[in-house]
Formats: C-alpha cells, structure tokens, sequence
C-alpha cells in the first residue's frame, strides 16, 4: 500500500527526495498517504532565521500554535459600530483588537488570533506582562456611560464560550482592560454585567455574607495577591470597585476588603477552604510584603 510505503520511511529520506506514487491511478490509500506525506514534509520546510549566529536547522515536526491565556475586554468610547471600525482598523491610529462586538450583536473578526493584536499597552497583572502577547483582545462597540444591549451582551458569552472551548482559557484570566492598566483605563467600565459573565464561567465573582478579612492583611496586599498593580493604590482600588462593585470610587469599604479576600481565596485555591484562623493561610499572604 502506498500509505504503508510513506509511513515507512524516516524523516531523513522525506527530506532529501519525494517519493513519486507507484501508478498513475490514485486509490484511497494512496490519497491518505499523499496527505501523510505532506505533513510530514512540512517539518521539511526551511526555518526561518531571526539570529545572527550561525546555526545548523534540524526542523521538529513538534510544535503548534502559540495559544492565548487571557481575556481582555474593552469598550470603545465610540457612538457607534462604523467609527470604532474605521479606528481599530486605521493604520495611523495603532490600536486594534481581535473582535468587536457591535450593539446589535454582530461580531466582527478583525485580527487573526494567533497574531498580536494592539489592544492592552503597557499592563500589569501580578506583574508586569506583554498582554497584547498572551491575550486576545475584544472590543464591545459602547460609550462607556450606557448600558449594554442584551443583544450585545448575548453575542459576548457565544464568543466567550466558543474562545473558553478552544483554548482551556482559566475563568480568572477573563477580565477588563482597566484591570490591567488602572492608571490609565477604565473599560469596560461601570455599566458591564461582570457577574452575569462570572455565572457562566468567565470571571470571578463573590457574593455576600462574606468572612472578616483576618488581622495583618491590609488591602494593598489582597490587591496585589489578587492581581492589580498597587504602584498607585488610588487607582488599583478604582479599578476593584468599578469591576466588583459596579461604582467608580476610590474608597476601599470594610465589604470591598471581605470581597477581595474571598476573591483571593477563589484565585489561588478554587474554593473558599480556608478559615479566619488559619494561621498558614495568614502567613501565605504576609509573605507578599517580602521583597
């Protein structure tokens, strides 16, 4: 069988010459071997070189595509769908996302996912991190006062799941753009459902009764456990109550603290497991003050 004949050869003798099928007539056998053949010829393909030291190309049939880790969802401050598409897609404005989502729902691909779209900037989330690498970017087409439309948010979650399928993305790497740049942005803003988005598996989100946040734990070290830069304490806690409590304050409440805790707990264990009094648990987040 000529599928057999392929398989059977090493990855050396398919790279240096192309074996040639043995008739003219093309069986089913011979159209799976000629599929065979030609990934196995891929990892055939000159590399290319982005050094300039010398060196010896070996192509690994070994690799995939680089996958994204997080989420980051944006509105674009437009009035409407046509503005925010001349500008995601102008090159003089530098700025683009993977989707946008229009009021009405439609959804607009605009950057392969696998490339890196330029959507987050200069960002922070438990350090600092090239987001625009490791993300995929959504824009929601939204002034950043009004609500969102039903609709809008109903082709959000399609999208979401569809992207949460694909790519195992962790429900705590779905999160906002000025969660990850709070000196600078607050989108999605005051208005967006994070909850209702947490329900479905993209986010996280805490409700009350909440526990007492235990002695020796302030807020700025749940702030950076959590994930937000804490350089300007004012603006992480920003962008905690405009994502968490739906109000733009710079206030940080004895609840907000009880909430942050317990989105804490949720972030690093899965489940809320450890009590008031458990002292290793209070060590664990002492030990963030260390240098």
């Amino acid at each position: 069988m000529e599928s057999e004949n392929i398989l059977s050869m090493g990855k050396e003798k398919l790279c240096s010459r192309s074996p040639k099928p043995t008739s003219g007539r093309w069986g089913a056998g011979a159209v799976v071997g000629a599929a065979l053949l030609a990934l196995l010829l891929g990892a055939c393909a000159q590399l290319p070189e982005y050094t300039r030291l010398r060196v010896v190309q070996h192509p690994s049939v070994n690799f995939n595509e680089r996958r994204p880790s997080f989420v980051i969802l944006h509105h674009t401050g437009n009035p409407n769908t046509k503005r925010a598409l001349n500008t995601l897609s102008d090159r003089a404005f530098e700025v683009s996302a993977h989707y946008l989502v229009g009021r009405d729902g439609l959804i607009y691909y605009l950057v392969d996912e696998m490339k890196r779209a330029w959507h987050a900037g200069d960002s922070w989330w438990g350090g600092p991190i090239d987001m625009n690498s490791a993300s995929i970017g959504i824009e929601l087409d939204n002034d950043g006062r009004e609500p969102y439309a039903e609709s809008q948010i109903a082709a959000l979650l399609a999208l979401l799941t569809d992207i949460q399928q694909r790519y195992a993305i962790p429900a705590g790497n779905f999160i906002g753009h000025g969660d990850v740049a709070p000196r600078r942005k607050v989108d999605p803003g005051v208005q967006f459902p994070w909850r209702r988005l947490a329900e479905q598996g993209f986010g996280l989100w805490c409700d009350s009764p909440f526990e007492p946040v235990p002695p020796g734990i302030d807020s700025g070290i749940l702030l950076r456990a959590f994930g937000y830069d804490v350089s300007n304490f004012d603006a992480a806690v920003g962008a905690f109550n405009r994502h968490f409590a739906g109000v733009e304050s710079l206030r940080m409440t004895e609840e907000g603290r009880a909430r942050l805790y317990c989105l804490v707990q949720k972030k690093w264990t899965g489940e809320l497991k450890y009590g008031v009094n458990d002292r290793k648990h209070q060590l664990a987040f002492r030990d963030l003050e260390k240098p």
